[in-house]
């Protein structure tokens, strides 16, 4: 039986969307099969009676962690050692699927249809992916990379990424992670902030160039694009150079990085949630160090001046919030589009768009979701309020579709002391 969302106001994700209300939107094994004035009959159908409230394209997260909750710690936790304990045993194993399936199911829960994963624990990511298409769990959409590709002393290193201590170990890493048939590739080209040791680091350079063209001729031969961490102009330079599809984080631009990004047709992803709080919170709130809260200002700073330049010179800008950072919960899509209006000085229709339609271009699913039309997948996220008026209307849904199915009144535990401090900057 096809199913009939009658009485709603469509927002449908293009970037100069209005909103168009009395609309109904008819869905058949999980597509978009018509959209039609609410006054056209629907008899046969099943009949969801929205009542004015407002349907848009579910929300596109391209940037999450799925082995964390993004609840914060007092200390910070040695990554490596936890993930050996995690995949020590088949109890400890169970484990962590079980937290890897939670956090998916609380991104779709807020909201967010479509994740893309940037770094997980061995392949868990994938057969989490493969267990949700397959309709043996809920969650979203995902688009998944499982294990990032570093070197020794680098970003994530013998935790969510292998170290490569060669361009042939390097290579050799990619084509173990295809054979598990991802989505993309992730690679670790700079350092982040927590683990820099000294202000000023966050972004030092710590993959070769040849690592990176290597990876990503291994992986562009077998279809699969690829995303880097680059926190510094140095490092998306190198990213640039060298084949990279998505640069993750960014920083300032110049005339020449502005160049390569047109010329490799690649676009930034702007992830400024996970910066925020190191940047700006209190040390005694977000237990950052000195050097660590100096290197947060520095990473925010140049994400924000990075993603204006890149927009400004017509450069496909996405987002995503690195979901299980400190401070970022996996369900928190919503700030990020607060963020991005409020630093970036976009609107909220921008903000929405490149949220649903952008992101979907820009993760190369853009036929199948990311808008309102006919065709395409019904993943929906329908609100109370109007988000073109006030983006926090999306932080309770009243109710999400993925590929058809629907929840309404979805349920989400959340984290007191992460929205109360976080709440102070929106």
């Amino acid at each position: 039986m096809k199913t009939a969302y009658i009485n709603c106001t469509i927002l449908d994700g293009s970037e100069q969307m209005k909103p168009i209300p009395q609309m109904t939107i008819i869905e058949e094994d999980g597509k978009i099969v018509a959209i039609e004035r609410s006054s056209k009959k629907t008899v046969n159908y099943q009949v969801i009676d929205l009542e004015g409230r407002y349907l848009m394209p579910g929300l596109i997260n391209l940037h999450i962690h799925l082995p964390s909750s993004g609840k914060p710690t007092k200390k910070q936790t040695d990554a490596t050692k936890l993930v050996k304990l995690l995949t020590s045993t088949a109890l400890s194993r169970a484990i962590l699927v079980g937290i890897c399936k939670n956090s998916a199911k609380t991104q779709l829960m807020s909201g967010v249809t479509t994740v893309r994963t940037v770094g997980g624990i061995t392949n868990v990511d994938t057969k989490i992916r493969d267990s949700i298409l397959m309709g043996k769990i809920v969650g979203p959409r995902m688009l998944a990379a499982n294990m990032a590709v570093s070197v020794p002393g680098g970003h994530m290193a013998g935790s969510l990424a292998y170290e490569a201590s060669s361009l042939e170990e390097a290579c050799h890493d990619v084509e173990q992670i295809i054979k598990d048939h991802p989505d993309l590739i992730k690679l670790m080209i700079t350092g982040g902030v927590l683990d820099a040791k000294t202000k000023g680091e966050p972004g030092v350079l710590r993959m070769p160039p040849d690592y990176v063209k290597g990876c990503c001729e291994v992986a562009h031969k077998s279809g699969y694009p690829v995303a880097a961490h680059a926190e510094s102009p140095e490092g998306v330079l190198v990213a640039l150079e060298n084949g990279v599809d998505t640069v993750e984080h960014g920083s300032a631009l110049d005339e020449n990085l502005v160049s390569l990004f047109k010329a490799k047709k690649s676009s930034l992803i702007c992830t400024i949630s996970p910066a925020l709080p190191i940047a700006l919170f209190n040390k005694n709130i977000s237990h950052s160090s000195e050097v660590t809260q100096f290197n947060g200002k520095v990473v925010m700073d140049g994400i924000i001046s990075g993603v204006k330049t890149a927009l400004a010179n017509d450069i496909p800008v996405g987002l995503g919030t690195d979901s299980g950072c400190p401070f970022v919960t996996h369900y928190d899509m919503w700030r990020e589009l607060v963020y991005f209006h409020k630093y970036v000085n976009v609107s909220n229709s921008f903000a929405l768009y490149t949220a649903t339609k952008r992101n979907a271009k820009i993760a190369n699913i853009g036929t199948v979701t990311g808008s309102i039309e006919v065709g395409k997948s019904a993943d929906f996220l329908i609100t109370e309020g109007n988000p073109l008026e006030d983006l926090s209307a999306l932080r309770t849904p009243y109710m999400v579709v993925t590929c058809g199915r629907r929840f309404k009144h979805p349920k989400i535990k959340k984290y007191a002391d992460v929205e109360n401090e976080l709440d102070k900057w929106l």
